[in-house]
C-alpha cells in the first residue's frame, strides 16, 4: 500500500480542506502510552507491559486508563486502522520522554501484527507543531470548536483570549476512558453544533477522535500535549 508522509503544512491545508467542505478528517497519534496499550496481550503478555513505569504510573490514576484493559486495546487498534491520519514517531526519536524501545520499535512490531498500514502518516509530535502555529489558529478563526480534555474550562479561557480569540463553543471536562460512552452520546446529539474538535486526554484521544469524525463528519484532532503549550508554554 502506498503511504504518504505528510509535513504540517500538509497536513494543515488538509485540515483546512476538511473544514472548509464538511469532510469528515481524523488526526491520532501513537506514542509510549498507545503502543503499551495496544500491546497487551500480544505482542507482549499482560505481566511485562504491567510492569512498565508508564503502566504503574496509569494504575495510580495519572493516565486516565487503567490497566489490563483489553477493551481499550481493541478499541484503539480498530481506531488507528481506520483513521484519516496516524502520527508516529520518527526513529531515533527525541520528542517524547520514554525508553526507545517503548517508542518506535514496538509501533513497527504492532503495526506489523495487527497488519495496520495507515495510508497517511505524519509524526507523532505534529500537535505541539499545530499549537505554536499562527497559521492553525488563523484556519481555526470563526470557526465552531469543541475541546475535550480534563482541564476543558481552563483551556475554553485562555483560547478565548489574545493571541487567540477562539469561538469555543463547548468545552467538555473529559479524564478517564469509562467516560466514553456517556461523552459519544452527548457528542452525537450536538453533531450540528461544532465544526471542530481539539481532543486531548490521553490514550483516549485516538479512539475519540476516529470516532468523533467518523459518526459526526467533523474534523477531529488527537491533540495531546499542546494543551500544556497554550496554558504553560510548554509540553510537559
Amino acid at each position: 500500500m502506498h503511504q504518504i508522509y505528510l509535513e504540517t503544512r500538509d497536513l494543515l491545508k488538509r485540515i483546512e480542506d476538511a473544514v472548509e467542505n464538511q469532510k469528515p478528517l481524523s488526526l491520532v497519534r501513537i506514542g509510549d502510552g498507545e503502543n503499551l496499550i495496544m500491546s497487551q496481550n500480544t505482542i507482549w503478555p499482560l505481566s511485562k507491559v504491567l510492569q512498565e513505569r508508564w503502566a504503574i504510573k496509569a494504575n495510580r490514576g495519572e493516565k486516565g486508563v487503567t490497566l489490563p484493559n483489553l477493551p481499550l486495546r481493541n478499541a484503539v487498534i480498530s481506531s488507528v486502522k481506520k483513521a484519516t491520519v496516524v502520527g508516529i514517531l520518527p526513529e531515533g526519536d527525541i520528542t517524547i520522554n520514554a525508553p526507545d524501545y517503548l517508542k518506535r520499535p514496538l509501533t513497527d512490531q504492532i503495526f506489523d501484527h495487527y497488519k495496520i498500514q495507515p495510508s497517511k502518516i505524519c509524526h507523532a509530535g505534529v500537535n505541539r507543531e499545530l499549537a505554536r502555529m499562527e497559521e492553525f489558529w488563523s484556519l481555526l478563526s470563526g470557526r465552531r470548536i469543541l475541546i475535550i480534555t480534563r482541564e476543558a474550562h481552563k483551556i475554553k479561557e485562555r483560547l478565548e483570549k489574545e493571541p487567540y480569540k477562539q469561538n469555543i463553543v463547548h468545552a467538555l471536562t473529559f479524564s478517564q476512558w469509562q467516560e466514553y460512552r456517556n461523552t459519544m452520546k452527548w457528542i452525537i446529539a450536538h453533531k450540528h453544533s461544532f465544526d471542530i474538535a481539539l481532543i486531548s486526554c490521553g490514550v483516549s484521544a485516538v479512539v475519540l477522535s476516529e470516532q468523533i469524525a467518523a459518526l459526526t463528519g467533523k474534523v477531529a484532532l488527537d491533540f495531546g500535549k499542546a494543551t500544556n503549550i497554550i496554558l504553560k508554554g510548554r509540553p510537559n
